[in-house]
Parts: structure tokens; sequence; C-alpha cells
């Protein structure tokens, strides 16, 4: 009852900030979503002082981690088996990015089902494993949690705008990436902040704990690209949460994927996106390093997805009012195996 009176006080984005700070609360829990039917409970600016557009890619001896995955293939193995087995896909996702993984506040249903980019996605999947978009269980998986959720078998896959990077190569595997973004400077619209440049001087910063954004801004302050005064101690455990320290005033800017500050800024009028992205990066949905069939797997079922139509359909729904039909993101990158 008290979630419905919340919902409908929250009616339209104009309530935004009281809406990401709700959504901010909830993450917290990692409550079990809704799921199924058959299972009821079941980011050019300047890159820094001058520095340019690159991939975000640290590794001992690994470059261009996008292209680190298995070639598809239809083969059923142990992985693949056990989640037909149990009937169900588990799968850890976003449920406060707008147009990604949410729950829509304009929603008149009495339950509200997660929607967005991700979840297309994570159901197509479901879909061609199981016969059923619904034979499958959401799970709320922080921005610095979704490793070791993955590692722990908490789910089988993660599909939350999780970029493919090298050092993550180490902890966990991905499929072909399903997504080109990058880094980008979200600051109010009134803000001297120009971009990702030495207007950051003096400015208190705000990314998520455990994303490339943060990496990215602790190496360029390290390496002098980044002012040394600009302050990134904040980060907070899923990327909306800064988008709300933001609206409070608590920080003067947020560096996240360019795709979620989109979103954002849509969300939010007084916000805007600050210079060009400047970085290069992928999403992919990760997976447990040993789970090669159900890498393989995934591949195949990416690939239908391009080719079908399916990707630019979803595309075309959720993102395209943000990003536009022009952008080089409107097309899915092409794959490249190892």
């Amino acid at each position: 009852m008290y979630a419905r009176r919340v919902r409908a006080g929250l009616r339209g984005w104009g309530g935004v900030g009281a809406m990401a700070l709700v959504c901010a609360l909830a993450v917290a829990f990692a409550l079990l979503l809704p799921h199924t039917q058959d299972h009821p409970d079941g980011s050019t600016g300047a890159g820094g002082r001058g520095g340019a557009e690159g991939t975000l890619a640290k590794a001992d001896a690994c470059e261009d981690p996008e292209a680190q995955s298995l070639t598809p293939a239809t083969v059923e193995g142990p992985a693949t088996a056990a989640v037909k087995k149990r009937g169900y896909l588990s799968v850890g996702v976003d449920q406060n990015s707008f147009r990604w993984g949410y729950r829509n506040p304009n929603s008149t249903a009495e339950t509200v089902e997660l929607e967005g980019f991700d979840i297309d996605l994570a159901r197509r999947i479901a879909e061609e494993l199981l016969g059923s978009p619904d034979r499958i269980r959401f799970k709320a998986i922080p921005t610095n949690q979704r490793v070791p959720a993955i590692q722990s078998g908490q789910v089988d896959m993660v599909v939350r705008t999780m970029t493919i990077t090298c050092a993550r190569l180490k902890d966990v595997a991905f499929s072909a990436p399903y997504f080109l973004t990058g880094q980008q400077v979200l600051a109010p619209n009134s803000s001297p902040v120009k971009g990702y440049d030495d207007t950051l001087a003096g400015k208190r910063i705000c990314s998520a704990a455990g994303s490339t954004a943060y990496e990215k801004l602790a190496a360029d302050r390290a390496s002098g690209n980044l002012p040394a005064s600009a302050d990134i101690s904040t980060t907070v455990p899923s990327q909306l949460d800064c988008l709300v320290r933001l609206q409070l005033g608590q920080v003067d800017a947020v560096v996240t994927d360019s795709a979620l500050a989109a979103s954002q800024a849509a969300q939010d009028p007084t916000v805007q996106l600050k210079g060009k992205r400047f970085t290069t990066e992928y999403y992919g949905v990760a997976m447990k390093k040993d789970a090669t069939d159900l890498v393989r797997r995934v591949n195949r079922i990416l690939a239908d997805y391009r080719q079908d139509g399916g990707w630019k359909a979803s595309y075309d729904k959720w993102l395209s009012p943000t990003l536009g039909r022009d952008s080089e993101s409107a097309t899915p990158p092409t794959p490249r195996y190892k």
C-alpha cells in the first residue's frame, strides 16, 4: 500500500529527484524482482588536458577486450544444462537506470514490471534458452557487486550496462559486445564545467564504485591528465545515486557512461551533458569464466538478435529518444572473436 502511495506521488519525471532517491534506497535491499508466470517467486571532450579519445582498457598484455569472447555456437554444456534443469534464468540487472533497466513511475499497473533495453536483451536470452521470455528471475545488483554476484553464483549472468575491460576479463567471461558507449560528464546547466577538461579543477566529481568511470578518473588524476584539485572521493554503490548527489548539491559533476548520462539528462531538465564522450567502451553480458558453453550460446543469441531486427527495435523504443537515430550507438557493434 505504501509503495502504491509513493508511486502515485511520483507520477511523471518531474519528480525525478525523489524518484531517484527512492530507487537508490531500493537498490540497497538487492531484492529479487518480478520474474515469471511459471515461477511467481520466482558513459571529445578534451580527454583531460589535451588527451585524445581512447579505449579504456588496462591490462597486462590485453588489447581490445571487446574482441576476446568465444565464437558463437549452439552446443549445450554444463552451464546451459544447469539453467535448463532449473527451469529459469537468473539475471543481475539494474532497476533504476531510465530506459535501460527501471520501473516506470508512470505505469498504471498494480505490479510495475522492469523494462528497458537491457531487460529486453535478458528476456530474449531467456526465450532462446528456455522457450519463454518469462522464464527469468531478475535480481537487482549494485554496480560494485556485479562481478561478485557472478562469481558467487547468485546469478547466471549480468546484463547491466557492464563495460568489457581487460581487468574484468580476469574475473568473469563476457559475451561479444552488444552496445557502444564511452565516458561523459554530466553537470547542472548553469555549471561552468565544459567537459572532461581543466574546468573540472576544484570540482567534486561523483562516480560509481567499481566502475570504469572511477578507474579513468583515478588514472588520469595520477597521470596529470585531470587537474590534481579535482575531488574524486565521492563514490556510490549504484550510478543513479550520483544523480541524487548532484541534485542535492553535494557534488558538482558526474562522470558515467554517455548512454546513462543521456538518460539522466532526459529525466532532469536542470542537468546536461558537458562536452563529448572521452573514451570508447562496449557493454557485454558477463558470465562465469568457466561457463564457456553459455558464453558461446549467448553469442549465438546476440548474433540472431542483431540480424533479425530485435536489437534495432529495442534501441528505437528505449534509446532513440535520448541518443537519437543517427548516433554512432544506434547500430550494434560488429563482433570480433578471439
